[in-house]
């Protein structure tokens, strides 16, 4: 993967390896409401200038780092991966099917990351890929003291996940605006690159908005049509050129008032070590992300319905569009929110919520923050007339409330991140298998998409050493070898018009 031909680099996830401050309840109505910080008025960099020296400049980075440091924990997550294991020469002498490769085999893995405590009492917020597939967590705070630590939810679409630890009156971070920061701002990053805990680290913000299409690279090879059932990633990072290593994926990005502007996420970088350029996920996301986790268990996502495009001189040329700078609406589905507030296909939108909008990534993000049923005011340049649209956000399934999360997710099953489909008896016959289940989807967030290459259209003929052939059954295996203590289980299965043997993988089901 490369950021662009003449950047020659890899764009890679960075591995797993005083002002006035208010309360805010981010889950009101709901028993445990959970308390995060957040800075009254803007940011004040000169609250860390006791040397001097104008504001703006270099000076006393002590102030920022020492109320910013106690809150960022160290990582440790353990994985165990279930692997096929190639038959032997025995099994094959003592008549074994030639399509299941014996019994799975485990092998441990250790990586590392940071996070950042956004709750006194135990939340924590750290990248996805910190926590994915993780088995095991442990959390180091500042103080040392170690917990294990269980995962609340994950977000691969904006790479946010929440993990808890079970204590009280935690140092917690004081959430910062993003929206407020600005190129060539004081930032300092702080996490545990390389396994050193509690580093910290000086540089300016080098831009904001930054799309480096990272998220979206599982999606590649699965299909359009796949794809297009997913949420889009949400990309529209805070660059900075603040030193980020591998470790330092899930800590915290500050601002010299020590509030927290973003979350360590990924590094631009030939040889996998910093060379110049981190990107952070901004606060206004990870706030969001991590309270609907926290809340619901799963993001709400909230849908507008229209395809924008980021104009610019020579596309605005194409559109036959008077202006080049905003988000051109490139259509408008019929059954769409944006349609039914009166939004038209070749409308400019230069503002949402009366923030000026000229990216496509900025869009996004600020329609991302946004859940199904709240409503966001879009600024629209239509043949020379300015006029503001108030638009009603929708779900994914088309309606205006909450989608609550599916219990079934939380199975051995569920995991996995599929969705399967009965096979008739006549289309079995014509593929030439006596029995089989087709998997019909594969989420972004689970096993398959994560940890195979299995595509949407493979056909599951065993379980285990049990032959499947219904969605029932394939359940209840997978769901039965957890009852039973496994650690995995084997899928094997084909394509359909493949000549070539059965392929199988292990699953874990704990």
């Amino acid at each position: 993967m490369t950021l662009n031909n003449s950047w020659k680099t890899a764009i890679i996830a960075v591995s797993a390896s005083v002002a006035t401050i208010a309360g805010y309840r981010a889950f009101d109505g709901y028993k445990n409401d959970v308390i995060i910080n957040e800075a009254g008025g803007k940011s004040n960099a000169s609250l860390v200038n006791y040397t001097g020296i104008p504001a703006g400049q270099p000076g006393d980075f002590t102030y920022a780092a020492g109320v910013s440091a106690p809150a960022v924990v160290h990582i440790k997550a353990k994985t165990t991966r279930t692997v096929r294991q190639m038959p032997s020469i025995f099994d094959q002498f003592f008549g074994m099917d030639d399509d299941v490769f014996g019994g799975p085999r485990t092998q441990n893995q250790e990586s590392s990351g940071s996070g950042v405590i956004i709750s006194e009492d135990g939340y924590i917020v750290t990248n996805n890929h910190v926590v994915e597939g993780a088995s095991e967590l442990e959390v180091v705070t500042y103080n040392k003291r170690a917990y294990t630590a269980t995962v609340i939810g994950t977000d691969p679409s904006t790479d946010i996940a929440v993990i808890k630890i079970e204590e009280k009156r935690l140092p917690a971070i004081t959430f910062g605006n993003s929206d407020e920061v600005k190129v060539g701002e004081w930032v300092l990053a702080v996490g545990n690159p390389f396994n050193l805990e509690s580093t910290v680290t000086a540089g300016i913000i080098s831009a904001i908005g930054r799309n480096i299409n990272i998220l979206g690279q599982n999606k590649q090879g699965r299909g359009q049509q796949q794809a297009q059932k997913q949420d889009s990633p949400i990309e529209s990072f805070i660059q900075t050129d603040a030193a980020v290593n591998p470790g330092n994926s899930g800590g915290a990005l500050v601002n010299l008032s020590g509030n927290l502007i973003g979350i360590n996420t990924a590094i631009a970088s030939p040889n996998g070590a910093y060379a110049g350029y981190a990107f952070a996920v901004p606060s206004s996301i990870v706030k969001k992300v991590s309270t609907d986790l926290i809340k619901f268990g799963n993001v709400q996502r909230g849908f507008i319905g229209l395809a924008p495009v980021e104009l610019n001189n020579k596309n605005a040329k194409e559109f036959d569009s008077d202006l080049d700078e905003g988000i051109y609406v490139a259509e408008v589905p019929d059954d769409g929110a944006a349609k039914d507030a009166g939004i038209k296909k070749g409308d400019v939108i230069t503002k949402v919520d009366g923030i000026e909008t000229k990216s496509e990534p900025k869009f996004r993000e600020l329609i991302g923050r946004k859940r199904p049923g709240e409503k966001a005011v879009l600024t629209i340049n239509r043949d020379g007339k300015v006029k503001d649209y108030t638009v009603t956000l929708r779900n994914n399934k088309g309606g205006e409330g909450i989608v609550k999360k599916d219990p079934e997710l939380a199975s051995a099953f569920g995991k996995l991140g599929i969705e399967l489909e009965d096979i008739s008896s006549k289309n079995k016959e014509k593929i030439g298998l006596r029995n089989g289940v087709r998997i019909s989807d594969i989420r972004e967030d689970g096993f398959f998409a994560q940890n195979t290459n299995i595509e949407a259209g493979f056909i599951i003929t065993r379980v285990g050493n049990a032959r499947v052939n219904s969605v029932k059954e394939v359940k209840d295996q997978i769901n039965q070898a957890k009852k039973n203590g496994e650690e995995g289980v084997l899928i094997c299965g084909v394509y359909e018009g493949s000549t070539s043997r059965n392929y199988c993988v292990g699953i874990p089901v704990e």
